[in-house]
């Protein structure tokens, strides 16, 4: 079992479109709402718009705290949010998703677009080279990734990763599960990276 037994803080990555389905909008409003009641802290991408906000609003509407990492191109863009918590504004894209993971005891996937997919699969990339431990939460609303978790399994299939490696993500279908999922998260030992290569 993971030590961690009440996070301190959640990162998580999801989409900034807000044209995307209402039942995205429903999910991540509500994993808001579960993170604020249980002292929770979030930690985003900052952005002002769609599921991004929309998450980041609930946190805030049920008292609940918020800190958010944007590069500064994106602040200069106008496209962060100026009701957080706290803003930390980096230098570029890799120093965001570094700075985000380091404040976050975990990290949840809800669904998004391109940048969604890259920032969940940088962070299992870090999690296979031992970079990382802290449990990795996919909530899979409605088989949104049933695409890239049969391309997980096929890249197991055809020995590009090992069996091992499932274990360093759990899926989940609704938000209320994700708090459960990040509690009963195997624990991964950094000494994994040793099966990294094939």
């Amino acid at each position: 079992m993971n030590e961690i037994t009440y996070p301190k803080s959640i990162c998580v990555y999801c989409g900034s479109s807000s044209q995307a389905s209402r039942r995205f909008f429903d999910e991540a409003e509500k994993l808001g709402k579960l993170l604020a009641e249980n002292g929770i802290e979030l930690i985003y991408g900052a952005g002002g718009i769609g599921i991004m906000n929309a998450i980041a609003t609930a946190v805030q509407q049920n008292g609940g705290r918020v800190t958010g990492v944007i590069p500064r191109f994106m602040v200069e863009a106008d496209w962060h949010n100026e009701h957080l918590d706290k803003i930390i504004i980096t230098a570029d894209m890799h120093e965001r998703k570094s700075t985000m993971a380091d404040l976050s005891d975990a990290a949840v996937a809800l669904p998004g677009g391109i940048g969604t997919m890259e920032e969940l699969l940088e962070i299992l990339t870090w999690k296979q080279l031992g970079l990382t431990t802290k449990p990795i939460v996919i909530v899979n609303i409605d088989g949104y990734y049933d695409p890239l978790l049969a391309m997980l399994r096929q890249a197991i299939q055809e020995k590009f990763m090992r069996t091992v490696h499932e274990n360093m993500w759990t899926v989940v279908t609704s938000a209320d599960d994700v708090l459960e999922a990040i509690r009963k998260s195997p624990q991964w030992d950094k000494n994994q990276n040793k099966f990294a290569a094939i």
